[in-house]
């Protein structure tokens, strides 16, 4: 399942970029160095994640489908100093070298791949003792300006209903964020699970920036400019006569799997 976040890669990469100092601690805490590691981050969108772990000394490649992601990526590093290479290919073909990488990452795509297919490539690229780490995140919070902000998208989508993204809207069941489906393909694979965990952190919006981040969502991406900006200007007005000048504190879930190959 395929979906253009090419059309949404400008507020992607400016309200996409909210990754937890906790994520990579939390991974630090759990033996995982990056140090002189070399990692394929696959649907690396704008580049958060590639560019944390070029932050920790990672040789990283990011691999993402969408060319004007990968603009938005380059552009950022361009202006923060780094040199990350970005391969433009999807995670079921990433066409880098077999038996490489020490660690596979990836971080809020897993539900647009298709899996088996990937697991495969990732075999094919990863090394014996190489690891792949899945990771999600999310916002948890029932306050009034999400339920707000969901009930006016159904207003414009065709059935009047927001699915989960991906493959995340065929499965009935979670551990920790992640479809009871996914735990079994992976073990399938033979990826051995050692450990899933999670914890939640807080982001702080403007009514300018939650609509920033609303537009880089999956159900906006289907939509043609005008009507997509037809939405976000319909959030817009509501959240100003409703909240004014609040700032709105939005408590967040991350998720995180860690798996190594048998």
């Amino acid at each position: 399942m395929k979906v253009n976040f090419g059309n949404v890669a400008k507020n992607y990469a400016r309200f996409r970029n909210d990754l937890p100092i906790e994520l990579l601690e939390s991974l630090k805490l759990r033996g995982i160095n990056f140090n002189n590691k070399n990692v394929a981050d696959l649907g690396s969108g704008t580049g958060v994640l590639s560019r944390a772990l070029y932050r920790e000394g990672a040789v990283v490649v990011g691999v993402e489908p969408s060319n004007e992601l990968i603009q938005e990526a380059k552009e950022i590093d361009k202006n923060e100093g780094y040199m990350i290479k970005y391969v433009h290919a999807f995670s079921e073909s990433t066409t880098l070298l077999e038996d490489t990488y020490d660690y596979i990452t990836v971080l809020r795509a897993w539900h647009w791949f298709d899996s088996d297919k990937t697991l495969t490539e990732i075999k094919r690229i990863l090394k014996d003792n190489g690891s792949l780490i899945v990771m999600d995140s999310g916002f948890l919070s029932k306050n009034k300006v999400i339920v707000d902000t969901l009930e006016i998208i159904k207003g414009h989508m065709p059935n009047g209903k927001l699915k989960s993204a991906g493959s995340k809207a065929n499965s009935k069941q979670v551990i920790n964020g992640f479809p009871v489906e996914w735990f079994k393909e992976w073990q399938e694979h033979q990826f051995d699970l050692q450990e899933t965990y999670k914890f939640t952190y807080n982001v702080t919006f403007t009514n300018e920036e939650w609509c920033g981040r609303v537009g880089s969502l999956s159900w906006l991406s289907g939509f043609d400019e005008n009507e997509r900006n037809k939405i976000l200007d319909k959030i817009y007005s509501h959240l100003n006569k409703e909240f004014k000048g609040i700032k709105h504190n939005i408590l967040h879930g991350c998720y995180i799997t860690v798996l190594s190959r048998l």
